[in-house]
């Protein structure tokens, strides 16, 4: 049977436009399939400074520096009452070569990058729907028919298959890949505000966190002159009895009850429907078989206190694209071909899981609150929030220590405390039955 493509990437966001645009640039002929028309809302605003390695590599980082989007340097961390406001500023570290990034509006970014993978050549079809996709020895089929035009079911053929997405999961679901997270099960409630105060000079756009004493936490994001994304994140037992609040009530009253947001929101205008996420955060058991990798929140998605999600995203999506192109040259694209990008998937996922549970124990936020924190460890976990996982070995070392000072503090108390006990507290370093290390 001919082939129509060579690779059919499933969704167009920032993980199928860049997987796309890279195998086009590659020579590769590629057709990716979106569900709907872009633009299109989507959240994850806050991009991290890796984010700039991918950008080149596609050839798309002009185009996102004429976007004219809030320049980002860093992140600035709260505590609820505002008593402490820490700068990580992306900067100071020696790990990070291009330290500024972006805050974008994601329907704006987002077809920037899939415009993007059309003008390498990639053959872009919105409002196409993927119904089932089917393997054999020489190949893949993928079932797709249009969304609104009544068509009749399609079939595509091609030699492999980059599964892009998001959270759908078309081959997650398919091949039940799908790790839960029970302990990072949060629950998001968030909208856009106009009239919110931001940082003076470089700090202007920065992404706010601020940490609230039930272990939830609140982000701040500025996405435009005039529009701020502020969305609060709640652990699910913190969350469940405030579950019969409808949004618009919930959201208010969750930054009424969080000194420093009030302050910063005293004349704010929500300009967006209130809009609620649960349960997002996710692993897998893998992340490729014969003729398949997955990429972006396709393959998993972490809870987005350190905006990992569009990095894992464009990250992944371009690793997978040189996977795939690699295999097409060797003619070998069965899973043993993917085996490195398997276990480079699973790593950084596991490396930035860490951090997001500790985040999420009164220790961390002790010893990342605490008055003075060593310069060089506070740098080298720095350096992770920019998201580079595997910086040098001097780093890793550093961030070991910052671990291992957590652990400290879990027991011995030395630091002052940031937040209200918990009945339990989440280990950190204690795999789960979920777990995927």
């Amino acid at each position: 049977m001919a082939f129509d493509c060579d690779v059919l990437v499933i969704g167009g966001g920032p993980a199928g436009s860049t997987a796309a645009a890279a195998l086009a640039g590659a020579g590769r002929h590629v057709i990716l399939l979106e569900r709907d028309q872009f633009p299109r809302f989507h959240i994850g605003e806050s991009l991290l400074a890796s984010v700039n390695d991918v950008l080149d590599a596609i050839g798309a980082a002009d185009l996102v520096r004429g976007a004219r989007f809030p320049r980002k340097w860093g992140a600035t961390f709260i505590t609820a009452e505002g008593s402490v406001d820490r700068f990580a500023d992306f900067a100071i570290s020696g790990d990070v070569p291009q330290p500024q990034t972006w805050q974008v509006p994601r329907e704006t970014f987002d077809e920037l990058l899939l415009r993007h993978a059309s003008r390498c050549g990639a053959d872009v079809r919105e409002r196409t729907r993927v119904l089932d996709v089917d393997f054999d020895r020489e190949g893949v089929t993928v079932t797709c028919t249009g969304t609104t035009d009544g068509r009749e079911p399609s079939r595509l053929r091609a030699q492999a298959v980059v599964d892009a997405s998001g959270r759908a999961g078309m081959l997650a679901r398919k091949f039940e890949l799908r790790i839960g997270e029970p302990d990072l099960a949060n629950v998001a409630v968030f909208s856009h505000y106009a009239n919110v105060p931001r940082a003076e000079g470089r700090r202007a756009g920065d992404i706010r966190i601020v940490a609230r004493r039930d272990l939830g936490w609140f982000w701040m994001i500025p996405i435009s002159d005039e529009l701020m994304s502020v969305g609060a994140v709640l652990p699910r037992d913190v969350f469940k009895p405030m579950a019969q609040d409808a949004p618009d009530a919930l959201l208010p009253r969750l930054i009424a009850e969080t000194p420093a947001v009030a302050r910063l929101m005293a004349n704010a205008e929500r300009r967006w429907p209130v809009r609620v996420e649960r349960d997002f955060s996710y692993g897998a058991r893998a992340y490729s078989g014969d003729r398949w990798i997955v990429v972006g929140d396709a393959g998993s998605f972490l809870d987005p206190v350190f905006s990992t999600g569009v990095a894992i995203a464009m990250e992944s999506g371009l690793e997978g694209a040189r996977a795939i192109d690699a295999g097409l040259k060797r003619g070998d694209l069965d899973a043993g071909a993917f085996r490195t990008f398997d276990r480079r998937q699973r790593a950084r996922y596991v490396s930035f899981r860490r951090f997001v549970r500790g985040f999420y124990t009164p220790e961390f936020r002790d010893l990342f609150f605490s008055p003075e924190p060593p310069p060089t460890m506070f740098r080298s976990v720095v350096t992770v929030f920019a998201g580079y996982w595997q910086p040098s070995w001097m780093t890793r070392i550093w961030v070991w220590l910052f671990f291992l000072s957590v652990r400290l503090q879990a027991r011995f108390h030395f630091a002052p405390s940031h937040v209200r006990p918990r009945t339990r507290a989440m280990p950190m370093d204690v795999p789960q039955k979920s777990s995927v290390e």
